[in-house]
């Protein structure tokens, strides 16, 4: 089959002969720089990733590997599975020299995307290495050459649904999610904050400060601007929570693989607003009407202005946004990383 096809199944859930043979599985190594301590959606793919595979094989998550000699002589592992064809380089060659014939995934970030592998030879090497690549959203296909697009297949991340719960009426809440890094361009979402808007608009930036001139422009913006708040890092599930009682999610990078808040955003009720990049629009679909254009504060605020005020426009984001929902869904997810992971160890019954 086209190796696509593991991304383009139904989500329906894998049969107990499927598991049967999926048991026989010694070890899956699944290599993520992220760790938890990172609290990025790189990391928690990786521990959704691991969580649906516990119980299938023996999966272990690590930061690099081989972590020591043990582990590469010792443990045997059948199968690697790699986040980040840059950054896990030097595993994914490591593994390419130790076990050729082994299968490899590489499952493909924004910054892989939409940056690395058009210039770095090292991220370009990873998807020459790879068995299979694994990109987030389904325009993600649209960015590989031909010769990595035929082994490249779609598995779109989830998350559990969250009951929505009625919005202030008081407050018209705002809210972005994301470390104040120039990838999220988060100097975007502070001029919008200071655009004239509805008194009710009140924007709340959710995110460490892994860039310190950025830190120092969100301390200035809450100083002086009425409608900004940096809240700083937050554990996920208050995130959540948060995202759920806002209005509106603002999503405005420049890059992004396939952004785990807005599949969060929409999983608990919340619309979205988000700047026209392809992993972005690979999300939501093509015809979504909450669009901006990248680093447009101008174009931001019109829209925010628009859903605080405009109560069918607001619905109609709503209900796009409900309409994919159905990509999310946690069950469809694990059913496509089993049925990835099946192929590559059982291809004869794939």
């Amino acid at each position: 089959k086209e190796p696509a096809a593991f991304a383009r199944a139904p989500g329906t859930s894998i049969g107990s002969g499927t598991r049967a043979k999926t048991a026989v599985l010694k070890k899956v190594v699944l290599v993520s720089p992220a760790m938890a301590e990172a609290n990025n959606g790189n990391w928690h793919t990786a521990h959704r990733w691991s969580q649906f595979l516990s119980g299938h094989c023996d999966i272990q998550v690590m930061p690099q590997w081989p972590l020591n000699a043990t582990t590469a002589t010792g443990a045997m592992p059948d199968l690697m599975i790699a986040l980040h064809a840059r950054r896990s380089a030097p595993s994914i060659a490591a593994w390419a020299e130790v076990w050729p014939q082994k299968p490899l995934v590489v499952v493909l970030t924004g910054t892989d995307l939409y940056r690395d592998i058009a210039h770095d030879p090292v991220a370009q090497k990873s998807l020459d290495i790879a068995s299979r690549l694994v990109v987030l959203q389904d325009a993600g296909l649209e960015a590989l050459q031909p010769a990595w697009r035929h082994k490249a297949g779609v598995i779109y991340q989830s998350a559990a649904a969250l009951k929505p719960v009625d919005k202030s009426t008081r407050v018209f809440r705002v809210v972005m999610v994301g470390h104040l890094r120039g990838e999220k361009d988060p100097a975007t979402f502070m001029a919008a904050a200071r655009a004239d808007l509805p008194a009710s608009v009140r924007f709340d930036h959710i995110g460490d400060a892994l860039d310190a001139g950025l830190g120092l422009a969100a301390q200035e913006t809450a100083s002086t601007c009425p409608h900004y708040r940096w809240l700083g890092g937050l554990p996920r599930a208050v995130t959540r929570q948060r995202i759920k009682r806002a209005h509106l999610l603002v999503n405005s990078s420049v890059m992004e693989g396939g952004a785990h808040v807005i599949l969060e955003a929409v999983l608990s009720g919340t619309p979205v607003l988000a700047s026209r990049i392809s992993g972005n629009v690979g999300m939501l679909g093509a015809d979504y009407a909450g669009y901006f254009d990248v680093g447009s504060s101008a174009q931001l605020a019109q829209l925010v202005t628009r859903c605080a005020i405009d109560p069918p426009f607001f619905a109609l984001l709503k209900r796009q946004c409900a309409q994919r929902a159905g990509l999310f869904d946690p069950a469809r997810e694990k059913a496509l990383v089993l049925k990835l992971v099946d192929s590559l160890l059982n291809p004869r019954t794939t």
